[in-house]
């Protein structure tokens, strides 16, 4: 198991590496965030002992069942939460994470201010956008994007940049195109964007961080398996 991760591991980084040349970037202007929900910790340690560091989790209650033991044996990592975050979990998640990606909604902002006051500390933050128009999907809408924006640096919440999921089975290069001239209008140069089908694309097209979990730890684990 320790040989296949690093094997898949070393794919991934080589994918991103190549995918940052037609725009000359750097390898290193690209940060790998290693999906691991559903995984349990023996599927994560090999990844850890292959040296990767940056892991992401969609469920706060998960995460708070796998990764306390893990952070203890490895105190460096660096959780992100890029799932859909509700504001009654808002405490949780601020004292669990370092990085929260869905931030998509004026009482969710709120709900970290809140919980971000209280502890003391301020976690960073990418706005989610609902790229796609979805009904069906998180996200703030395009429209509303300046104005949550706004709340949030007067909230003193660190906006690091936007998050997306293009709409599934559809060429996701033009959404990744316009989250790019989203943040450039809003003056973030930060990008949440691209999985494990389509992050060469998204790095392409100027992510800063892409979320993968099938191309490293193989497909996932249905529920009650």
């Amino acid at each position: 198991m320790a040989n296949e991760a690093a094997y898949r591991l070393d794919e991934v980084r080589a994918n991103i590496a190549k995918a940052c040349k037609p725009s000359r970037r750097e390898t290193d202007d690209v940060t790998l965030i290693a999906v691991s929900k559903t995984h349990p910790a023996e599927k994560i340690t090999p990844l850890l002992e292959a040296g990767h560091r940056v892991f992401g989790e969609n469920r706060v209650q998960e995460a708070q069942e796998k990764w306390p033991a893990l952070r203890e044996a490895y105190p460096d990592v660096e959780l992100h939460l890029i799932g859909q975050l509700q504001s009654n979990k808002a405490d949780e998640a601020v004292a669990l994470f370092d990085c929260i990606h869905g931030l998509d909604r004026p009482s969710l902002l709120k709900a970290l201010a809140k919980a971000m006051d209280k502890a003391g500390k301020r976690v960073p933050c990418f706005i989610q956008v609902n790229i796609g128009e979805e009904e069906q999907k998180g996200g703030c809408a395009i429209a509303d994007l300046p104005a949550l924006i706004e709340q949030a640096k007067a909230a003193e919440i660190p906006i690091l940049g936007l998050m997306c999921i293009p709409p599934f089975d559809i060429e996701p290069a033009p959404f990744f195109a316009y989250l790019f001239k989203l943040a450039a209008d809003n003056g973030l140069d930060q990008l949440s964007m691209g999985m494990s089908g389509d992050y060469e694309t998204a790095v392409m097209l100027g992510s800063t961080h892409v979320r993968v979990g099938t191309a490293l730890f193989g497909e996932r684990r249905k529920q009650g398996q």
